[in-house]
């Protein structure tokens, strides 16, 4: 039933375009909608029998409406969108996987243009190339410019102060910082690694094959050989990658299934008529929203973060107001953006082929059957309903030294791992498990404004939980959400209303709860120990006379690891650039008494 207060405001909005939204009876944000005509769109809400069962669901819990009269649809879609983002309304169509994707950056206004890896994209004029779906087919790309093209690895953004490093020693590098290559060779290796980046495989091949006949006919066959070798493993990585249709070139193709009350998205990235990426999105208790409002939502979210819309959006049907949704990614992608719907051909196909792999997703996603347990779970912490994901922080630490707080997130039977986080604790010194979980909830709860799960979990007991109670206070979040602690030995749970609950038992949700904790643990232990050997490696030369930042850094970039140091001969340490003999015999000694202990 429709609150009396929010019947009153109904009936008295205005007949404008705008955006509209419900809240609870604490002010939370429920439900952020857009309207051409808020009166009208609105009066929908006061017949809750005609809506579909998730609106009923929140009209049954709003006690208040609120609006924000735009100039135009197209500044109320924007301002919708931001609003979502923002405030993550439980009852609007949110990804729970919605991080800003890397591209490839290359500022051509640069001297020595770099290659960067960024996330945020600016209008900046550099060239962005992206996204890479998964990060893993980044670090491949990298790794094969770095290798056959010479372009500079570092980060300098000046390089009138530095000088050649090991990677110059290795190859990989043409030092520019030194002045070892004119800049004029520098800009044509880099306008091949955008030609590489284009997909521009028959351009870049003719350059090289011609380059390597003209050293040929020079008789510089070893400069030759090179590029031969650079010619083949092109067109090596271009056969291994996946090729659509070279005439598509740049689109996302997006495919939808539905089953019971959940539904799938599969979205494939596609630049220049190559398969780029591709990611699958669970959104749940969606099925009843029709299509066109569901895909329209979807995509409203999809390029809500940092993605540079293709210039084409395929899709199996055409969302909700399409015109403006159009209009709304053109100005983000700063030039015309359209929305298809194939009939037929290779288009047709590929949507066909993303609905296929979206039914896939949603079945295996939705196979490990954790209804009883969430239901006792909602149960034990007196939620207004079935909690659909959980998160769990950590703290793990030896002595005060190289403390990490930890966070992992489990969504339908699934441990989401792309959205793990953790921090190097900094303001806490000592032992002081409180300070730290405090500090470890305060920076990731901003950090993870936009994907909080619907509980928390805290390993610990009473205090930790007043701590992590605190925290979620202060962070003043919109929707936040239920936390409990969960203690050991033996295993009990700790909820915000006092109780305490025995879960050392083999009920499904005492099983749930203990298995997130324990991966929870398992997470921070881990980043702890990495954390530790990098601190081990640094303090090991820390001391050692002579030896101060720079060398340390030098020693580092050359041999990777204090145990590689200790079995070289102080001939190759001498031999590291800005080493002398006198402290490259330092720092074999001190390495040497380290070891047996003296």
């Amino acid at each position: 039933m429709t609150a009396p207060g929010i019947m009153e405001k109904i009936k008295t909005a205005p007949a404008s375009c705008g955006v509209y939204i419900f809240k609870d009876a604490r002010s939370r944000i429920l439900y952020v909608g857009k309207a051409r005509n808020l009166r009208n769109r609105l009066r929908n809400y006061l017949s809750a029998e005609r809506l579909e069962f998730r609106k009923q669901q929140m009209i049954a819990s709003a006690r208040d409406v609120s609006f924000i009269i735009t100039d135009s649809e197209l500044e109320a879609l924007a301002l919708e969108a931001n609003l979502i983002k923002q405030n993550r309304p439980p009852y609007n169509i949110v990804l729970r996987d919605d991080k800003n994707y890397p591209y490839i950056r290359i500022d051509l206004q640069e001297e020595w243009p770099r290659i960067e890896v960024v996330r945020r994209i600016r209008r900046d004029r550099a060239l962005y190339f992206g996204p890479y779906i998964p990060a893993s087919g980044l670090r491949q790309t990298l790794s094969f410019i770095r290798r056959y093209f010479g372009i500079r690895p570092c980060r300098y953004a000046r390089l009138d102060r530095t000088g050649p490093c090991v990677q110059y020693q290795m190859g990989h590098c043409p030092a520019p910082c030194g002045r070892l290559v004119s800049r004029e060779k520098y800009l044509k290796n880099v306008e091949e690694v955008i030609a590489f980046l284009k997909g521009k495989r028959k351009d870049l091949v003719e350059i090289l094959r011609k380059r390597m006949h003209e050293l040929s006919g020079k008789q510089m066959f070893e400069e030759a050989a090179k590029l031969r070798d650079r010619i083949a493993a092109i067109e090596k990585i271009w056969d291994s990658q996946k090729v659509v249709a070279p005439g598509l070139g740049e689109m996302d193709i997006a495919g939808l299934a539905v089953k019971e009350k959940d539904s799938a998205v599969v979205v494939f990235f596609i630049r220049n008529g190559l398969m780029t990426g591709s990611r699958e999105f669970f959104l749940p208790r969606t099925s009843d929203i029709p299509e066109n409002e569901l895909l329209h939502s979807f995509m409203e979210m999809l390029y809500s973060n940092q993605i540079i819309p293709p210039a084409r959006i395929v899709l199996p049907s055409l969302p909700e107001d399409t015109a403006n949704l159009s209009e709304w990614l053109s100005r983000k992608r700063g030039s015309r953006v359209a929305i298809e719907v194939p009939a037929r051909g290779k288009k047709r196909e590929l949507v066909q082929m993303a609905r296929r792999n979206a039914e896939i997703f949603l079945e295996q996603y939705r196979k490990p059957d954790h209804g009883n347990a969430l239901e006792a779970i909602k149960d034990m912490l007196r939620l207004p309903g079935r909690p659909l994901s959980i998160g769990a922080f950590d703290v793990s630490t030896t002595g005060g030294t190289a403390s990490v707080g930890a966070f992992i997130f489990w969504e339908g039977g699934h441990f989401r791992k792309e959205l793990y986080r953790f921090v190097h604790i900094r303001s806490v010194k000592g032992t002081n498990d409180y300070a730290m979980m405090g500090e470890t909830l305060e920076r990731l709860l901003h950090n993870l404004s936009g994907t909080l799960p619907d509980i928390i979990i805290i390993d610990g007991g009473r205090g930790h939980l007043e701590t992590a109670l605190s925290a979620v206070r202060r962070a003043g979040l919109a929707n936040p959400p239920a936390v409990a602690a969960l203690a050991k030995d033996p295993d009990r749970l700790f909820t915000e209303g006092g109780s305490v609950i025995d879960i050392s038992n083999s009920m499904p949700s005492s099983l749930l709860l203990r298995s997130i904790r324990d991966e929870a643990h398992r997470f921070a232990v881990t980043r702890h120990r990495r954390a530790r050997k990098g601190r081990m490696f640094t303090s090991s030369l820390e001391g050692i006379p002579g030896i101060g930042r720079k060398r340390r850094l030098a020693l580092l970039r050359h041999f990777g690891s204090a145990e590689r140091i200790r079995e070289a001969s102080v001939e190759e340490i001498a031999a590291v650039e800005g080493m002398t003999r006198r402290v490259a015999e330092s720092v074999k000694r001190a390495l040497e008494r380290e070891a047996g202990g003296g």
